[in-house]
């Protein structure tokens, strides 16, 4: 699924269960080693994921641990991202040359709580969202497309990941305005409108961050790539 929402130049893995042997590093095991079978499962598979997009980069195996936030720490010379909810594992690496940052984000084709849902829209993104958008009701699951409130949701997160590495500074829902446009009732793109300033990447000021959805499999991806010019 994964690959319909990332550009060129991006290399990708992705799973829908742990069913393969983990091939982790005592290094990485040592972090779930108190962790429950499921959290260790998703765990390792995503590294996995991961080693395999890194491969196509030529990249050799190594550990991928983690680095301030629970943000993964790559090798040198590489941005990426890695995601997974109930019935998804992926990640996505690329050359940091080619982009400044990647944020993916997987997340189960589910209404989110009333609460998180007044928390994360802004005014105009609920009107968009259950109006402009026309993929579902959030309320009784009727529609083509995906649940509008886990699509905002999942593409505010796949910012976050592509924001934080370029920033080291937390972005909350409030400070970014997404809004949506669909190639069909199961995909399409949307552009998030930073309401702080932005970071510099290849000496402009990045104020709007594009990315693409997908859904299908009762699942919602998100994609952000930023290259380091265009």
């Amino acid at each position: 699924m994964i690959e319909t929402v990332l550009p060129a130049g991006v290399r990708w893995a992705e799973a829908f269960d742990d069913a393969v042997a983990p091939d982790w590093f005592p290094e990485e095991e040592a972090l779930v080693a108190r962790a429950v079978a499921l959290r260790r499962g998703e765990f390792a598979t995503v590294r996995r994921c991961a080693r395999q997009a890194l491969a196509e980069l030529g990249v050799p195996r190594v550990p991928l641990l983690r680095g301030p936030r629970g943000a993964p720490r790559w090798p040198g010379g590489i941005v990426g991202s890695m995601t997974h909810c109930a019935g998804y594992r992926g990640a996505a690496v690329a050359r940091q040359e080619e982009f400044a940052a990647l944020g993916i984000d997987a997340e189960t084709d589910e209404p989110v709580p009333d609460e998180v849902w007044d928390m994360v829209a802004l005014p105009a993104e609920r009107e968009q969202a259950l109006r402009a958008l026309g993929v579902r009701d959030r309320t009784d699951g009727a529609g083509p497309g995906p649940c509008p409130d886990k699509l905002l949701f999942s593409a505010k997160e796949a910012v976050f990941k592509a924001w934080y590495p370029l920033t080291r500074e937390e972005l909350e829902f409030h400070e970014a305005s997404v809004r949506f446009t669909y190639a069909t009732a199961r995909s399409g793109s949307f552009e998030a409108r930073l309401l702080v300033p932005g970071p510099v990447v290849g000496g402009r000021r990045l104020d709007v961050f594009a990315g693409r959805w997908t859904s299908g499999r009762g699942l919602i991806l998100t994609a952000v790539a930023l290259p380091v010019t265009g």
